[in-house]
């Protein structure tokens, strides 16, 4: 579990990355959809909070162009609480957890800076 995030848990905050790379993850009946890893993600106060996490390729993320490995990327999100994991109710498996994602994610701009 992402503990760093869980102290700010439903709280708007700024927060920044580093572009690691491009991904697609499957959708219902086949459809994928665009993905953006962020590695090295770290709060208003340079603090990093999680290693990584995946975003939808969002208008926000497609106005910034082709994005390459190590570009910084600055952005506003909202901490929230999401379920992940396997279940299959007819089988009786539960192998679910709860976990936490930046949300929602707006005013995305390119850092003044690469790593």
């Amino acid at each position: 579990m992402r503990t760093a995030l869980k102290k700010l848990d439903e709280q708007r905050e700024s927060f920044q990355g580093i572009f690691k790379k491009y991904g697609l993850k499957p959708g219902f009946k086949g459809t994928s959809t665009e993905t953006i890893l962020l590695v090295s993600i770290r709060d208003g106060n340079e603090k990093i909070i999680c290693d990584h996490l995946w975003f939808n390729m969002t208008k926000g993320f497609e106005q910034l162009g082709t994005l390459k490995e190590g570009d910084i990327i600055r952005f506003e999100a909202r901490v929230k609480k999401y379920k992940k994991g396997y279940v299959n109710r007819r089988a009786g498996i539960d192998q679910s957890s709860f976990d936490y994602k930046l949300s929602h994610p707006t005013k995305i701009m390119r850092g003044s800076s690469r790593v």
